[in-house]
């Protein structure tokens, strides 16, 4: 019998690519992808981050907003990388292409994806941070009580966060992408749950995960929300700029919060993941059983979870009886 052990965390991590899934397990990481002629790409490389091996990336606080910059870095060079393999081959470099590469000596390529990620997170913080902010502060000629803007500013910001959410799925590109999303978080739920890693036993599994990006991203707005009802100042400016200036802090505050919910039961972290699991319902959809494939052969390829169920649940797997397990999986379908 396997010693239950309710919520545990794994310490596995993911993300999901175009037609494929990442897992990233410490600093090793696999991407495996799905390419057009059916086939598995399966790559495994490993990623120490920014400030690797310094101890204030270990530090409570600091490590949220290393994390943070590791995982955009990381996510946006395997987005590119998911996304070379649907690229026509036979196009040619354009002008601009090969200005770029002479200009930063065969490094165009890398700088232009450098530049498109900048760009990404200014328009996330005009959009998110910013675009509530004056629309709230435009109210003020009418509400007569900062308490009331502050509030309304917050609602402002979750509501463009859903909107946001909801209007990109009905991309059929992007709802590929949630469904391995899914299939990513069924992956890590099976494993945490003491379940052996099957494609039978991760279709069962639930698609929501608390210490999922999403979840995060929601933390992040409500952290933002009581910290800027606190700090108030007169001139727009200096709030404007407050709410920039103090991202890095939310960053971190946030991954605290989701890092304690993620091996947490109690019943006030089910209250506070809450919302953030509502919204992963639009941000993740039930994955087929080809998206569960790859993303196993992700977690297979950095994780010993076999090893691990043994470890944490007493959980001894029979190889004869996984094999049988597979076949007639493979069977019904």
């Amino acid at each position: 019998m396997a010693r239950k052990k309710r919520n545990h965390s794994s310490g596995i991590g993911g993300q999901a690519v175009l037609e494929g899934v990442m897992m990233k397990n410490k600093d090793d990481y696999a991407v495996a992808i799905r390419k057009s002629d059916g086939e598995v790409e399966l790559d495994v490389d490993f990623y120490k981050g920014v400030l690797a091996g310094k101890l204030i990336k270990k530090m409570p606080f600091f490590r949220g907003i290393f994390n943070f910059i590791d995982s955009m870095i990381l996510g946006t060079r395997l987005i590119n990388y998911s996304a070379s393999f649907y690229v026509d081959d036979e196009m040619e470099p354009t002008k601009f292409d090969k200005v770029m590469d002479k200009i930063f000596k065969g490094r165009g390529e890398k700088v232009l994806m450098g530049l498109t990620t900048i760009i990404a997170v200014l328009l996330a913080v005009g959009i998110f941070i910013l675009l509530p902010f004056y629309i709230s502060d435009w109210f003020k000629g009418f509400i007569n009580n900062t308490s009331l803007v502050l509030i309304l500013e917050g609602i402002l910001r979750i509501s463009i966060f859903i909107l946001y959410v909801a209007a990109i799925s009905l991309m059929k590109d992007i709802r590929r992408l949630y469904a391995y999303h899914g299939a990513e978080h069924k992956c890590i739920n099976c494993i945490e749950k003491g379940r052996p890693l099957t494609t039978r036993d991760v279709m069962r599994s639930s698609r929501l995960h608390r210490r999922c990006g999403t979840s995060f991203m929601f933390f992040v707005i409500f952290v933002s929300i009581i910290i800027f009802f606190f700090i108030r100042v007169d001139n727009i400016w200096l709030r404007a700029g407050l709410r920039v200036a103090l991202i890095p802090v939310i960053a971190g505050i946030s991954y605290e919060i989701i890092r304690w919910a993620g091996r947490s039961d109690n019943i006030l972290v089910k209250i506070l993941s809450a919302p953030g699991m509502l919204i992963q319902r639009l941000t993740t959809k039930e994955p087929d059983e080809g998206m569960i494939e790859v993303a196993i052969q992700a977690v297979e390829a950095i994780f010993d979870w076999k090893v691990y169920l043994k470890e944490t649940f007493d959980y001894d797997i029979d190889e004869s009886w996984l094999e049988a397990e597979n076949e007639g999986f493979d069977d019904n379908r």
